[in-house]
């Protein structure tokens, strides 16, 4: 496989909103990145995703105005696979969340990379091992989890198929490392990894007191906002037990588990709001009703603050920074060696 200081260019399949999100964290770390869309619009529309994206990255003085255009123009849509592929040294995958439509992408993908070049997907929890078994080489194949929005979220989870080559679970870590990432590698692979795990846990619980008439959807949500939500930013769930007291948290544990909701199928609440058309957002209606402008300020509200932990933590800025950092002093050398000519 190539070593990580050997990639220089990235194939990002995929513009929508994952694809043009990953495009921003590798252009931002300097690399050329090849962004894939089917059709000229969908490469439009991802266009105008980054130049918001980055303008949110200027508000808050990570960016100056120039260095987000040197961003940008780092970033080149094309509409063909082979256009994409040709020539890259790393692969991140982020097309329709479906089996099929994925294995045909990498069944077309494969015939214009080199042997040595690995391939990632940013499935979030589809499992590698079955998305691989197309492939004529599925040891270089690898799940590259990243959070949305990827360029304000460190979290990167690195999941191994059946066949995945230890080197390509350590090259992908090392490069998630190289572009500000927090990389989280999986001893094996599980249906929706951690992340979703974790996640989905919360909103079934979250559904069943609603459901149940236990609190509305609006103080269930308050409930994870003013606590929660602010704690395990800090400390995860297990040191969070580990910090209270293992003793009173079993305690808890033991009368409050036979208490939870433990249905295997879907949530009811959600396959009502589904099947009426309510989709949440981008419909109007789902389980709140939504305006334009109360999503507006909500996706807005929810931008700014990741924006400050970004700052607190230096993660995901670091590239960012040491890139720019780089180029003023070029600059600066490129005028001291003017005077002197």
């Amino acid at each position: 496989m190539k070593r990580v200081d050997q990639i220089r260019t990235i194939c990002n399949l995929g513009c929508g909103t994952m694809g043009f999100s990953t495009a921003v964290v590798f252009a931002g770390a300097g690399y050329e990145v090849r962004m894939f869309g089917r059709r000229t619009v969908s490469i439009e529309r991802a266009m105008t995703n980054i130049k918001a994206a980055l303008a949110g990255l200027t508000d808050n003085g990570l960016l100056s105005q120039a260095e987000a255009e040197n961003l940008r123009g780092r970033i080149r849509g094309v509409t063909t696979i082979e256009e994409a592929a040709t020539g890259a040294d790393f692969v991140i995958e982020s097309v329709a969340e479906d089996i099929s439509v994925k294995q045909s992408v990498y069944a077309e993908m494969e015939k214009y990379i080199d042997d040595d070049v690995i391939i990632a997907t940013d499935s979030s929890g589809l499992s590698p091992t079955e998305l691989s078994a197309c492939m004529n080489l599925p040891r270089r194949f690898i799940v590259a989890h990243f959070w949305n929005p990827p360029h304000l979220l460190p979290l990167v989870e690195i999941v191994p198929g059946e066949k995945t080559a230890a080197e390509v679970v350590s090259l992908t870590k090392e490069l998630m490392e190289k572009i500000g990432k927090k990389p989280v590698t999986l001893l094996k692979e599980a249906p929706g990894f951690i992340g979703n795990r974790l996640q989905l846990t919360l909103l079934r619980e979250a559904l069943h007191c609603v459901r149940e008439g236990i609190a509305t959807a609006e103080d269930v949500d308050a409930v994870c906002k003013y606590s929660l939500g602010r704690r395990l930013g800090v400390t995860g769930p297990i040191e969070s037990a580990d910090l209270g007291g293992l003793d009173i948290f079993y305690n808890i544990s033991a009368y409050l588990y036979k208490e939870l909701d433990d249905t295997k199928s879907g949530s009811e609440i959600m396959r009502k709001c589904v099947n009426e058309g309510r989709l949440g957002a981008k419909t109007g209606e789902g389980i709140f009703s939504w305006t334009e402008e109360k999503k507006r300020m909500l996706m807005k509200k929810r931008e700014d603050v990741l924006i400050e932990w970004l700052k607190k933590d230096g993660t995901t800025a670091e590239p960012l920074y040491n890139w720019y950092l780089s180029m003023k002093y070029c600059k600066i050398l490129l005028s001291v060696i003017v005077s002197l000519v």
